[in-house]
């Protein structure tokens, strides 16, 4: 069987060679031109600690990576080192925008934004290692830390989501078990900073 040939013309050259050969004559010509795959860098150039484990210079703990959800890219979860203490969800009787439940960072803006939240403000305020981004993570942020993670948390208490149920209540978090239920806003849970670290 006969080879196909390509011409190539270029002003008064001409060139004639089989197709086979021009096509690995262009794949080496880009192997050169393009960097070894080992020299390309990743994304997030540092070593991804185990589970649980301190992430150094992020401010706190790894809880796993965190799929892209809606216009949230696909991240990862640190958690505070530590509790920052109980606090009351705030703002009783009073309907909050503050509804997702899934996106803790939003929910927490609306708390502030709206006032007369304590748990909110205290996650807000928590600063380490230089990060002041914290805030009170949604249901499903829970969830995914006691999936990821659950001995990070303490198992005798309750730990407040930044979502609302409804005008007297919002969700929480029972690390014994992982049981999810609803509280009234008045009462005293524990708060569970976390931050985003996006890859």
């Amino acid at each position: 069987m006969k080879p196909e040939m390509i011409t190539l013309k270029h002003g008064d050259t001409t060139i004639k060679m089989p197709a086979a050969s021009l096509a690995k004559l262009a794949l080496a010509s880009f192997a050169q031109v393009l960097p070894p795959a080992a020299n390309v860098q990743p994304i997030y150039p540092h070593t991804v600690p185990e589970l649980g484990a301190y992430w150094p210079g992020q401010g706190g703990l790894n809880g796993g990576l965190v799929t892209a959800r809606g216009e949230v890219p696909a991240h990862y979860l640190i958690i505070a080192a530590k509790d920052a203490g109980s606090h009351e969800w705030g703002g009783r009787g009073r309907e909050s925008q503050a509804s997702s439940k899934f996106d803790g960072f939003a929910n927490t803006v609306t708390l502030l934004l709206e006032s007369d939240h304590p748990a909110a403000k205290a996650a807000a305020y928590y600063s380490t290692d230089g990060h002041d981004n914290f805030y009170l993570p949604a249901a499903a942020e829970l969830y995914h830390c006691w999936l990821n993670v659950p001995e990070l948390f303490n198992k005798d208490t309750w730990y407040w989501s930044s979502s609302q149920r409804a005008a007297y209540g919002a969700f929480y978090m029972y690390f014994g078990d992982g049981y999810q239920g609803y509280s009234g806003k008045s009462f005293e849970l524990r708060v569970r900073p976390v931050r985003r670290l996006f890859i």
